[in-house]
């Protein structure tokens, strides 16, 4: 009688020492896929804006989230500012919108062309101020912080990727975080493993001459609204 008790004490003890670690494994693995398309947003963007990875990385330590990044780095091309002149403002307190009013910037920057007709959440709000003047006064238009993030990371993930934006804009619709959007998009472009291939952005070629392009095409449209 002894024996199937100690037996079931023995695996009691197994079961209780071995739960931990399984939920060890998965966490870890989980924050390895994390990991992972974190990285590739932050590489993205530095590559999409023409910026060392390493800026993207301290831009956010000082406590910009990855979502506002490319808000930072787009801001800071138009106004022709380093990237920290926007991000003391934006620390200290002030919108998105108040920061591109006061590097006199007007916000059709943040305007994205799409096809179709009614635009539904979360772009819906954005684009009804569009719509709502006439192109000559974009100017007037007030968009919330959230706004701003949304068409920023559209017109990135977009134009970065040669992407439908109707298609980003439908995977933000499904509440999916801009993080994982980019994954999902770079592994659809690039391969199960979200490579460039034979595409590398650091060296001489015709994608390295996009982006440059780019970068003055980025300068230039903030040149005449000083």
């Amino acid at each position: 009688m002894r024996y199937p008790f100690m037996f079931g004490v023995i695996t009691l003890l197994v079961l209780c020492f071995a739960q931990p670690s399984l939920a060890q494994t998965q966490w870890n693995l989980g924050v390895s896929i994390g990991n992972e398309g974190v990285n590739g947003f932050h590489f993205s963007v530095g590559e999409y804006y023409r910026v060392p990875e390493r800026e993207v990385l301290v831009v956010r330590k000082r406590g910009i989230p990855d979502e506002e990044l490319p808000v930072v780095f787009l801001l800071a091309a138009q106004a022709r500012v380093a990237p920290g002149a926007i991000i003391d403002l934006r620390l200290g307190g002030m919108s998105w919108m108040d920061i591109t009013l006061r590097h006199r910037l007007s916000p059709e920057i943040y305007y994205v062309p799409v096809n179709g007709g009614k635009v539904g959440p979360p772009y819906g709000n954005a684009y009804g101020h569009y719509k709502k003047h006439p192109r000559n006064e974009w100017k007037k238009i007030r968009l919330a912080d959230r706004d701003v993030v949304n068409m920023v990371n559209l017109k990135f993930m977009s134009e970065h990727y040669g992407y439908a934006p109707e298609k980003v804009m439908q995977m933000r619709a499904e509440g999916r975080q801009f993080v994982a959007i980019n994954d999902s998009i770079r592994k659809e472009k690039h391969g199960k493993n979200g490579q460039h291939g034979d595409r590398d952005f650091d060296r001489d070629g015709d994608d390295r001459g996009k982006g440059k392009d780019r970068a003055e095409k980025h300068e230039g449209k903030g040149k005449g609204r000083k």
